[in-house]
Parts: C-alpha cells; structure tokens; sequence
C-alpha cells in the first residue's frame, strides 16, 4: 500500500495536475498551489494518509487475530498459540471460500425446521397414535422429548445456540404433546380448563429451571414467564368463581409479573423483564377494569368491600412498582432524586385511580351518598382527600397528584353541560322577548326546558373551587406543584366558585328578580377582581403578577350573557340591568386602562352593552326598531373620538373594533324600512370621514366612507322607485372624475387610473340598458356622449376617454344599426352577403401591408398617449 500522497493534487477540490512544476493557481477553483501555506497543506495530506493507511493494517490485522482465536476456541480443535500469522502490511488476499450464510438466512432455516418438524410430531401424536400400543406410544413420545430437550446441551457446548434455540422449541412442543396425550389416555375425566391449569403450571416451571440450567438459550426464561399467566385465570374458569375470582386470578397474576419484571430488570435480564412487564400490562389491565366495574356496580357492604380489597390490592403492587422504578432511577442517575420519572408515575397514577374508584364505589355502593348526583361528590371528595396525603417520593407523589387531577378533571366535565345551560339557555328568551317574568329562577334559566339539577352541583362545583383553591394557595401538596400550574389553579378555583354562586339560587329557584340581582351582583364582584392589583389567577405569595389573568373577566361575560338573557323577561328589567352592565364594564374599563390582558377585553364588553342599552332604552319606552336602532348606532359614532384618544392604548383597536360591529348591527335593524336604512348609512358614511381624519385610518376609511355613502344614495332612490341606472351611476362617476382629475397632477398617474373608474361606472351600465331599452332617448344621449369623450380623448391625447368613448358609440351604432341590417339581409339573396366578405377580403389582403403599417401608426399613436 502507498505511503504517500499523490505527486501533484489541488489541496481544495483534489483535482489532479498535470506532472512538473505545478500552476500558481488550480485550474477549477482557483486556489493558488504555490508558497509556504499550500506546502503546509499538503504535507498534512500527506501525514492523514500515512495515518490512514496504518490504521487500515491495524484493523485488518485484528481481524485476522480474532479469526485465529475462534478457530482455537472450543470446539475449533486448535491452540491460540497457532493463529496465523500476518504479513505486517498489504491488504487481505482475496479469498476463494464462499462467505458464510448471513443470520438472517440461517435464522429462516432454522425456524422453517423447527416448525416443519412440529407439525410432523403434532401429526404422529393426533393422527397416528392409535396404531401404536401403550408401551410403543410412551417410549416413541419419552424418547423424542428427551431428545428435544438433551440435545440443546450439546449444540450450545459447540457454540450452535440459533441451532439449539431450534431444537429446544420443539421439545417444548413435545413436553405440551405428552400433556395432551396423558389427558386422552390416562386422565380422560378431568376436566379441560383445570387439567390445562396444571400443565401450564408444570410447563411454566419445568421450561424455567430448563432456562437456568442452560443459561445460553434467550427463548426458555421469556415463555415460562408467558406460560406462567394461564394458571391462575384457567383455575378460576374452572373452578367457577364468577367474576371477583377471575379478577382476582387475574391480578394475582399481574402481581407475579411486576415482581419478575424488577427482580429481572436489577439482573440485566432485560428480555424476560421486557416479557413480564407486556404480560402483566396484558392481564393487569383487564383485571384492573373487572374490579372497577365490579366496584361501580357493587350494592351493599359485602360487594363494595370485596371490589374494594382488589382496588386495593392492585393499587399496593402498583405504589411498589412505582417505588422501586424511582429508587432503581435515584441510584442510576444522580438528577434522579430531584426530577420526575416517568416511569414511576405511570403506575403510581394509575393506582390512585385505582383506590379512588374503590373509595369512591363504596360511598355510592353502601348508599352513603344517594343516586343519581352525589355519587360524583364522593369521587370529588376521595381525590381531594387522596391529593392532602403525604408521599415522600417524588414521582409517585407526582402520579398520585395526577390521579387526582384526574378525577376533578372527570367532576368538571361531568357539571359543564349544566354551566353551559346557565349561561346559554338564557338566551332563549330572545325569541320570547318580553313575555312577562318566569315564576321563579328555574324557570328563567331555559325557557321551556326546565332544570333536571340539584344540590350536588353546586356542592361539586365547590369542591372544585377548594381543591383549586388549596392547590393555587400550596396547601398541603400543593406547595411541591409547579408555579406556573398553582396560577393556573388559582384561576380554575375562581372559574369554579363563580359557577357554583351561579347555579345556587337555580338550584334553590329563588324568585326571578332576586336572582337577577344576584347574578348581576356576580358580575360586578368578578369584574372588581379582574381589575384588582392581585388576581386569584395572576399573582399570589409566592408569584406576583404571573400567571393567565383571563379567568375572571371571561367568568365575568359568561355571567353577564346569562343575566343579559334573564332580563328579556320584561322591559325594565332588560333596562336595568343592560345599563348596570355597561356602566359596569366602564369603570372596569377605565380601572384596566393600563392592563394589556384585562383592559381590552372589559372595553369591548363596555361598548357592546352600551349599544344595547341604548337601543333597549327607546325599544321599552315604545319607539318601532328602526328608530331604536340609531341610538345604538349613536352610542356606535361615540366610539370614533374615543378609539382616536386611546390610539396609544392597548384598548384603543378593540373600542374600535367593537363600535364596528355595533354599528353593523345597527344598520341591520333599519333593513325593513329604506328611508331608514339610507339615512343610518349616511351616518355610517359621516362616521367614516371623521375616521379618515386619523393619518393611520385615512386610506381604508376614505374609501369606506365613499362606498357608504354612495350605498346611501342608492337606497334612497331605490325608496323613490328610481329605475333609471344613470341616476345611481352618475352621482358616484361626477366626483369620481373630480377625483381623478385632481390626481392627474402627478405625471406618473394614466388615464385609466384617473378617469377609467368613474366613465367605466356610467357607461357600463348605460350601455347594457341600452340594448335592453326600446326607447330612442337613451341610445340618442349615450351615443352622443361616447362622442364627446372620443373627440376630447383624441384631442386631450388620453387613453382612457377615447377608447372607453370609441367602444361606447361603436356598441351604441350596432344596436342601432342592428334592426337595419337584419332587413336588409333578409331582402338580399342569399349568394350576396359571402360574395360582399369575399370582396372585402380580396381589397384587405392587396392593401395588406398598408393595413398593416397603418395598425400599427395607429398602435404607436394610441401608446404615446397616457
């Protein structure tokens, strides 16, 4: 092998230069190839592969090495001493004996044996075993059992363990055939499922100490551990336990395998760790379902305290799984202690659910809390009791923190839909508005619904509130949860506090005003926290300031719609309490001023209830809805000097977004009467120009406010009956041309963007009544002004008039030349009209290049112009 590098190369792309004193540069990159620096480059070449060709011999040498001491290991007949030896240098001599099979291949082989020789002793044992004596069936089945199992030994003394892996399959295949052949002969009354409990049993430990004793084999340990799970749910099949055996079988089971899994796992036996720890989430599971249905289900104290004692016991094994994995992690790494490991939280959450399922099925099994509602109180109340218990270790405290949660997470789902109803089946009455006040709350919830809910939601919904409460504060537990997540349960507890204030005077059906009051009284106290220094949800000892702080004024517009909704009942109370809403938001408003979270969300609320109150104010004194409607759209105008002053504020684009859509909702009112709808869109359009005043604004308000007015205009004169398009283009052409005639100071500035628009929205139009009209007056005015704007386009040498002219009076003398043509057509015979085409065919292509220089004098012409 070469020692050296190539004798002339570019030390940049490796190109090879021709032999001699080498160029000043490379000829492909460029890279100059003389003085001291590229000669440094190349001597560093040079020593990489001095380098590299010595560490090639080295690793050929050490193959050669382990080859010679393989052939004199046992079985290889030789001595290390005679490995061959090895030239010091050179590459390997190519070999002429074929490679071996790869292990993939040999691995096929072997398992298509083994299985090819299975179902020919499967066959001789179920087909021919009845042509063959007592004597002749037990030795012929002894003999290749022994022999399936002794040879093993032999093939992993010799090194052939894929081989032996073979063979010891088929004689577990053989230990499971002499089973079933006792059972045909000599225990033909014993039953199926307790029989094959035992032979599992026998199987499960005879193939376990056979995995011992040859310790080489990887297939013996992994399947009695599988064959270990049958015994115990087979037995209790058999012995006809009904479904707490089976469980219990099942989690016993389940019990066996954690246990080997971490006996296995602290010995490095990570295959038959791996294989007990699938087993026993197989039967685990399963098991752990069957007690909790069994628990749900359960009445009386016998049942609850038998489905209890599985939960329990379950949840035992569980906790200690999950202590060891966290001690096992504490030892291996030392992070460990102070962090959170999955591994050990996964089975500590799952065995808090465990014992609050059992906790929570004895209250409702033993009737201690009564059906339908509180059962779910009593799971509140476990999770609750289990979150205050102390655990030392981390990651089960973890895992039993999360069972918890879990469960409030359950109790929340289960009280939303009554929230929901709160505060949406108010808003039923907008159908039935005014209809006179409801009997009492229950019915002023859902108009026509009722309310199927009791005393246990607000129970729960306060459960709720103090198990967030205890968590955001970091009583008991709670002191080791994350901050961020305390903040978030403190906001939680005020979510769920409100709802229960909510839902208690519904539940209590308080009379209708009184629990207007009281809901309207909610809102005000939540909008007093939302603005407050310290929020329950942002801030607290420990976390000043952090935290969402959305919850309280969210609550805060939930409540507000569901007494908005309330107060449809009659007109002073949608009155009052519209006003008492908006003057609510208000001071909210101006208290958050400076709150990039708050103050927006308060502003906007501000404005939307001001809106309706101040439509609702003339609606209740007697006045039709399109006049009420301009008092919102009044309160809606009021907005634009407001957003102007709090441009600067986080408030100032949502106060103005939120006149917007008032405005918009106005303007919908006033759909049924057009001298309304024109004059709010008038207003609208006023509105916009004052917005335009604003340098930020003007571009987009401008053209609003035009668009409004001209909106404005046209639904005037569709009031009058107008049908004439010339009376709604022309209005909007007229300064449209003013417009552009303005902007036509500017050089840069063409006909068509100038005056294109404004004769394009008259002439179109006039054009298609043209040919739509029978008239003569129409045609006789648009053709004359399509004149007009030709000779001044032509004159004024702009694009825009004389081509939009040109095209008018050409469409305008077709649709009046039109009716003449056709009767003179028809008077001609048919030969004339393809004789005329032909003619002017003929005198078009003689003149053709004279046409064609003339088209093209006239397509410079038309360029210049602008």
């Amino acid at each position: 092998m070469p020692n050296l590098p190539p004798p002339a190369y570019c030390p940049g792309c490796s190109l090879p230069l021709a032999p001699g004193a080498p160029a000043a540069a490379c000829p492909r990159c460029a890279l100059p190839l003389t003085g001291p620096v590229p000669q440094q480059v190349r001597e560093i070449d040079a020593e990489l592969w001095r380098l590299e060709a010595r560490r090639t011999e080295l690793l050929y040498r050490r193959g050669q090495l382990l080859a010679g001491l393989r052939a004199s290991g046992p079985g290889g007949g030789g001595r290390t001493d005679t490995a061959p030896r090895v030239p010091p240098a050179g590459p390997p001599a190519p070999s002429t004996a074929p490679p071996p099979a790869p292990p993939a291949a040999r691995n096929v082989l072997l398992a298509l044996g083994g299985v090819l020789l299975a179902v020919a002793v499967t066959a001789f044992t179920l087909v021919s075993w009845g042509r063959l004596g007592i004597g002749g069936r037990a030795a012929v089945l002894g003999a290749l059992t022994l022999l399936g199992l002794g040879v093993p030994a032999a093939l992993t003394r010799r090194g052939l363990t894929a081989t032996a892996e073979a063979v010891a399959s088929l004689g577990l295949v053989l230990l499971l055939l002499d089973a079933y052949a006792l059972h045909r002969v000599a225990l033909p009354e014993a039953g199926g499922a307790g029989y094959a409990a035992v032979v599992a049993a026998v199987t499960a430990a005879l193939w376990a100490g056979y995995g011992a004793a040859l310790p080489r084999l990887r297939g013996p340990l992994p399947v009695a551990v599988c064959l270990a799970q049958l015994p115990l749910p087979l037995w209790a099949l058999s012995a006809g336990g009904g479904p707490y055996a089976f469980s219990w079988a099942l989690l016993a089971t389940a019990a066996g395998d954690a246990a080997v899994a971490l006996w296995c796992a602290g010995r490095g036996r990570r295959a038959v760790a791996v294989t007990a720890l699938a087993a026993g989430c197989a039967l685990g599971v399963p098991g752990l379902l069957t007690a909790a249905v069994l628990a749900l289900t359960a009445r009386g104290w016998a049942g609850s305290a038998h489905s209890a004692a599985l939960l329990a016991a379950a949840a035992a094994v569980l906790l200690y799984a999950a202590r060891r994995l966290a001690r096992v992690a504490a030892r291996t790494d030392a992070a460990a202690p102070a962090a959170v490991v999955p591994a050990a939280v996964v089975p500590a959450a799952v065995a808090g659910l465990a014992v609050l399922v059992a906790g929570g099925g004895a209250l409702r099994g033993t009737g201690v809390l009564p059906e339908p509602e509180w059962p779910v109180l009593g799971f509140l109340l476990c999770a609750m009791a289990l979150g205050v218990v102390p655990v030392g270790e981390r990651s089960v405290a973890a895992g039993l923190r999360l069972a918890s949660a879990a469960v409030c997470a359950g109790a929340a789902l289960w009280a939303l839909p009554a929230v929901a109803r709160l505060v949406l089946g108010p808003l039923g009455w907008v159908s039935r508005v005014w209809d006179g006040a409801p009997q009492g709350a229950r019915a002023a919830v859902a108009p026509g619904l009722g309310w199927p809910y009791g005393m246990a939601l607000p129970a729960v919904l306060g459960a709720l509130a103090v198990a967030s409460a205890a968590v955001g504060w970091g009583l008991g537990t709670g002191a080791r949860v994350p901050r961020q997540w305390r903040a978030r349960a403190r906001g939680g507890a005020l979510v769920a506090a409100a709802a229960a204030a909510a839902v208690l005077p519904v539940v209590l059906d308080l009379p209708y005003r009184v629990a207007v009051v009281l809901l309207l009284a909610l809102v005000v106290v939540l909008l007093a926290v939302s603005v407050s220094p310290v929020r329950p949800g942002a801030a607290g000892p420990d976390a000043a300031g952090s935290g969402p702080a959305w919850p309280a004024p969210v609550t805060a517009l939930a409540a507000a719609a569901a007494v908005s909704g309330w107060s449809l009942a009659e007109p002073a109370m949608t009155v009052a309490v519209l006003g008492a809403l908006a003057a609510a938001f208000a001071g909210a408003a101006v208290a958050a001023r400076a709150s990039a979270s708050v103050g927006p969300v308060v502003a906007v609320a501000a404005v939307l209830w001001s809106g309706a109150f101040a439509a609702a104010v003339p609606l209740a004194l007697g006045a039709p809805l399109h006049r009420a409607a301009f008092a919102a759209l009044g309160a809606a105008v009021a907005t634009v000097p407001l957003a102007a002053r709090l441009r600067a504020r986080p408030t100032g684009a949502p106060v103005e977004c939120a006149g917007y859509a008032v405005a918009a909702a106005a303007v919908a009112l006033t759909v049924a009467e057009p001298v309304a709808l024109s004059l709010a869109l008038a207003l609208c359009g006023v509105a916009a120009g004052g917005v335009a005043l604003r340098a930020e604004r003007r571009p987009v308000a401008a053209y609003a406010g035009g668009v409004l007015l001209v909106l404005a205009w046209w639904v005037r004169l569709g009031s009058w009956e107008v049908t004439s398009p010339e009376a709604y283009t022309l209005p909007v052409t007229i300064p449209a041309l003013a417009v552009g005639h303005l902007h036509r100071i500017r050089p840069e500035v063409s006909s068509w963007a100038a005056y294109g628009p404004g004769l394009a929205t008259t002439l179109v139009p006039s054009l298609v009544a043209v040919w739509l009209d029978t008239h003569w007056l129409r045609p006789l005015l648009l053709g004359t002004a399509a004149l007009a704007l030709t000779v001044l386009g032509a004159r004024s040498r702009l694009k825009a008039p004389l081509l939009l002219g040109g095209g008018t009076a050409a469409l305008v003398a077709v649709h009046e030349l039109a009716p003449y043509v056709v009767q003179v057509a028809g008077l001609l015979p048919r030969w004339a009209p393809p004789a005329a085409a032909g003619v002017l065919l003929l005198a078009l292509g003689a003149t053709y290049e004279r046409r064609l220089r003339d088209a093209r004098r006239l397509r410079r012409a038309v360029g210049r112009m602008r």
